[in-house]
């Protein structure tokens, strides 16, 4: 049932609902020419919060603290390629609470994704945000530094930890050449970081995951030709082990297919799971089609 369109000047890259409340619904969106607006859908002629976030497009955003999923304040985070990644609270006009830029000497990346997580309660809360160049980087936003950073040899199209509310658990990092990786965040070794598991997928791109709210261990990807992928994550007997010199070390479970379906010719670029009702989900694709699905059995895996 087609209800309402409302077109805007300039061309919007991403949106979410995630930093506001179900009564309010207010979406934040990012566009080609670096702003953030956050509107009310039922009077969306002009946005309630707007800034000029970024010099160049926003290629990614993602909200905590509404919906009821994470603690403490309602946050955005984007992602441009101006090579920054800014955090914002819509109750502070015009400046952000964080900004992670490249340091003194450092080239500028292309930031294409970002994701809160470990918002378990009122003072923690990180950033991840993947780079065009294969970083990573892992932002803690509670001491403003600099968590963990590897680097997956790839574009970095999509990441996404299984939950934003609970401490850290798993996070799925896919890339620009068919692969993903999930990353074992609950350990983290001082020097070789979190253990991870890497999987290719397909032969093209994988633009998005997103896990299932129901059941952290399962999670979408979805793909350059057309596909949906359907994982399960399995842990392994033990989560972690003492290197040789006693330090705690983390270890990667294994996934497997659960099911796979081609949609379309074109990619699926968005990707997104009902909270409410278990396996609806939504996508959009580059043949400009919105698709809703059910995912069957799902209480079964």
């Amino acid at each position: 049932l087609f209800l309402k369109k409302i077109e805007k000047a300039k061309p919007l890259k991403c949106g979410t609902f995630g930093a506001t409340s179900l009564q309010q619904r207010y979406f934040a969106t990012g566009d080609f020419g670096g702003n953030l607006n956050i509107w009310n859908l039922e009077a969306p002629e002009i946005p309630v919060y707007s800034v000029k976030g970024h010099k160049e497009i926003i290629n990614s955003i993602d909200g905590v603290g509404g919906l009821g999923i994470g603690e403490g304040a309602p946050e955005i985070v984007t992602g441009s390629r101006d090579g920054t990644v800014k955090v914002w609270d819509p109750r502070q006009k015009d400046t952000p609470v964080a900004n992670m830029e490249p340091v003194q000497g450092e080239s500028k990346r292309d930031c294409w994704t970002v994701a809160f997580g470990n918002a378990y309660n009122q003072e923690e809360r990180v950033v991840c945000a993947g780079y065009d160049n294969g970083d990573i980087k892992l932002f803690d936003l509670k001491t403003m530094s600099l968590r963990w950073e590897t680097n997956i040899k790839n574009g970095v199209c999509s990441v996404e930890f299984d939950r934003k509310d609970v401490n850290m658990n798993k996070l799925v990092a896919t890339s620009l050449e068919g692969k993903f990786h999930v990353f074992d965040m609950r350990t983290q070794h001082p020097t070789k970081g979190f253990a991870s598991v890497s999987e290719k997928a397909q032969k093209s791109t994988i633009w998005q995951v997103r896990h299932l709210p129901q059941n952290r261990d399962i999670f979408m990807t979805s793909g350059g030709a057309g596909s949906l992928h359907l994982w399960k994550y399995e842990y392994p007997a033990q989560r972690s082990k003492k290197d040789s010199e006693g330090a705690e070390m983390g270890v990667a479970g294994s996934v497997s297919l659960l099911q796979n379906v081609t949609l379309s010719t074109q990619p699926i670029s968005s990707l997104d799971w009902s909270p409410d009702k278990k396996g609806l989900c939504v996508c959009g694709a580059f043949d400009q089609t919105v698709r809703v699905l059910i995912v069957t059995k799902l209480n079964k895996v």
